[in-house]
């Protein structure tokens, strides 16, 4: 087969990305190998000798380690367990509706599960379907790549055809071959696999001619929510809560209007801060690095005193949202949009086929099932082609 890949960045990787920052790889967007049992790039990664770090995160513990009492860390870990409980059971009802309907009225903790599902979900429980959240699958093996999970990935695109600075605006599907418009000029071919993020479809950043309803649809139904990542290099200690690093901490119980803390990951002298939601996007909005190090400075400064200003220095930051080739960082589905991911994935006249990390039915929001269903797109258009049996 002839293959090319049109990339509209200058680098490999999309939403995956490392960057070296005081000799330390750091990743700006997807981190972790979840369900790294399951993970078809857990053996792909050490297969290329990529070395694995397989301590998974305690993130049960940040609530303790932010100076919460054990009465309140058992408290908090009851109510989100009964949470996801309810959660499961309001996703096997008729009408999908959204998962901050299942939080009991007036909790002490709702609040800090609502922070909770701007990181991990990046949006606000009120916007995100209890349906879809319940279908995603999670063994609990969380590990990272050590090189950085953006290094993995520019290593195993190095030897493709990939042309970079391509960005597509058109693609043409009126007649037997598929004309294909983009900065580089003008491309023909049989078949096309589209993996750009839904919001560069709903927005219709990339045109389609003819125009495909549904599949507008189905990407306005699938958002890219909104996780950021912020990188201090950190010359201070924490060996008062663990002497191997890997430490999380969370900035408040109260505010939805926080970080997420993990204090020398691998070991290393760095503080990574992690936030989502529209309160990353005012950050993003209203500042970028010197803000986002401004919000997290004073927030570590009320949690482990105010020495601690002197031992942090800003080093790099995501702004997803921002970003001309992503606006924004994962997908989520809507209330009543639960099923758009099954729509986004049909292919269209067995021409185009659809992949990326929102047409994944269980796995979405992370690189594994990107990765899954580049491999189902590509084979299904070979099937098309009659290159291989189904």
């Amino acid at each position: 087969m002839s293959v090319i890949v049109l990339e509209a960045r200058e680098r490999a990787g999309g939403r995956t990305w490392t960057v070296d920052k005081n000799g330390y790889p750091l990743d700006l967007g997807g981190e972790w190998l979840h369900s790294a049992d399951r993970n078809v790039l857990a053996g792909i990664a050490e297969g290329l000798g990529f070395a694995l770090y397989h301590r998974r995160p305690d993130w049960t513990t940040r609530l303790k380690n932010s100076g919460v009492t054990e009465a309140e860390q058992a408290a908090w870990i009851a109510a989100r367990e009964a949470n996801f409980a309810a959660r499961h059971r309001a996703a096997r009802e008729p009408e999908d509706r959204a998962c901050s309907t299942t939080l009991p009225p007036g909790d002490r903790w709702n609040t800090l599960m609502n922070a909770t599902s701007t990181w991990g979900n990046a949006v606000e429980l009120d916007k995100l379907s209890v349906k879809d959240n319940d279908r995603y699958e999670d063994s609990g093996v969380n590990w990272r790549v050590e090189r950085g999970y953006g290094t993995l990935l520019t290593t195993l695109a190095a030897s493709l055809p990939i042309v970079f600075g391509a960005p597509v605006s058109r693609i043409d599907h009126r007649g037997r071959d598929i004309v294909i418009d983009g900065a580089r000029g003008r491309l023909v071919a049989r078949r096309v696999i589209v993996t750009v993020p839904t919001d560069i479809l709903a927005q219709e950043a990339v045109v389609f001619d003819p125009v495909l309803p549904a599949k507008l649809d189905a990407a306005n139904g699938l958002p890219l929510g909104l996780a950021d990542k912020l990188f201090f290099s950190f010359t201070g200690r924490m060996d008062d809560l663990d002497e191997t690093g890997d430490i999380f901490l969370v900035g408040s119980t109260t505010r939805l209007q926080t970080m997420n803390y993990q204090a020398r990951p691998f070991g290393r002298p760095i503080i990574q801060c992690f936030f989502g939601g529209e309160f990353a996007a005012g950050l993003e909005r209203d500042g970028g690095l010197p803000a986002m190090a401004a919000f997290a400075t004073d927030e570590l400064a009320t949690l482990r005193g105010g020495a601690i200003r002197k031992q942090l220095t800003p080093l790099a930051a995501s702004s997803w949202r921002a970003d001309e080739f992503a606006r924004g960082s994962y997908s989520y589905a809507r209330p009543g949009h639960a099923d758009d991911r099954i729509v986004l994935a049909a292919p269209v006249d067995n021409r185009l086929f659809f992949a990326g990390e929102a047409t994944s039915p269980n796995f979405f929001s992370t690189v594994h099932g990107a990765f899954e269903t580049g491999t189902r797109a590509a084979e299904e258009a070979l099937v098309s082609l009659e290159m291989v049996t189904a």
